[in-house]
This record gives structure tokens, sequence and C-alpha cells, in this order.
């Protein structure tokens, strides 16, 4: 019998001069290893889940809308999210004084919790991912990828 071959998920080897194809792969290699911390825990975090958690860490007391027009997503996607991260606990919500159709909305103790082990784990992913560097390489990197981000950001 012939062996059949998965074309779908297994798919042919960059060439070594694709730098969008290698950054694209980092990326979701350190996602995937910032997110293993969380995964065998209390909380199984998701990559937006950990964007929405990020934002109301640094902006407590913020709102959905306010979520929405910084982030540019989806309004219903985002309180689907949002929903979710509450019910987990993660998330805690107040009625604006001023306006009690509004809700406020601020990370938990057990928010803040899963947020400081995410930040923790993305700083000793970063320490990782350059050992070995030299500050120089170090620097040299920073600003090559920083002009290939200003080359894509001169194309939108």
């Amino acid at each position: 019998m012939r062996k059949s071959i998965d074309i779908v998920n297994h798919k042919p080897k960059a060439p070594d001069d694709d730098v969008l194809e290698i950054i694209h792969a980092l990326m979701h290699q350190y996602r995937s290893q910032q997110y293993r911390v969380l995964r065998d825990g209390p909380h199984d975090i998701t990559h937006m889940e950990s964007k929405v958690l990020g934002y109301f860490g640094r902006q407590p007391g913020a709102t959905q809308s306010d979520l929405a027009q910084h982030s540019g997503r989806d309004k219903a996607q985002l309180a689907r999210l949002i929903k979710g991260l509450r019910d987990r606990g993660l998330l805690v919500a107040e009625a604006d004084e001023a306006d009690r159709r509004q809700v406020r909305l601020m990370l938990s103790l057990d928010g803040q919790a899963v947020q400081r082990a995410l930040q923790q784990q993305a700083k000793r992913l970063g320490t990782s991912a350059v050992a070995g560097l030299s500050a120089q390489e170090h620097q040299t990197l920073l600003a090559l990828l920083m002009r290939v981000k200003g080359n894509l950001d001169s194309h939108e």
C-alpha cells in the first residue's frame, strides 16, 4: 500500500532568504511557547484573550467600546471574548458612575496573576530568543526588523 503524503499540514521548507516566512514561523513558535505556560493551569488563554487582558491591564476602567476603537476588531467578537473572560473570573465590570449604561472593565486578581505570568514568560522567551547575540548583533537585528516594518508600513 502506498503511503499518502499530507501536503496540507506539511509545507515545504521556506528558502533561507524568505524573510517574512521566517518571521511568521518565529512568531508562531513564540506564541506557542508563550501560552504553553498557562495551558496546564486553571486558565487556558488564547492569543486574543491575552490581548484583551493586556489592554485592560494597561487601561483599567476602559470600556468595550474603547477596546474596539483601539484594536479595530469587530464589536461582536470582542463582546464574546469579554464575556468569556468575565465568566472565568479574569475580568470584572463596574457600571460607570456618570453613565450607568457604560461598563468599566478591569482585571480581577486572577486576571492580574495571569497577566503577570504571561509577561514573565514573554520576558524569558525574549531573553532566550536572543541568547548568544552580542549587543551589536542585537541592535543590528532590531534596526533591520524596523526597516522591514517601515518598508511594509509604506505600502499601506
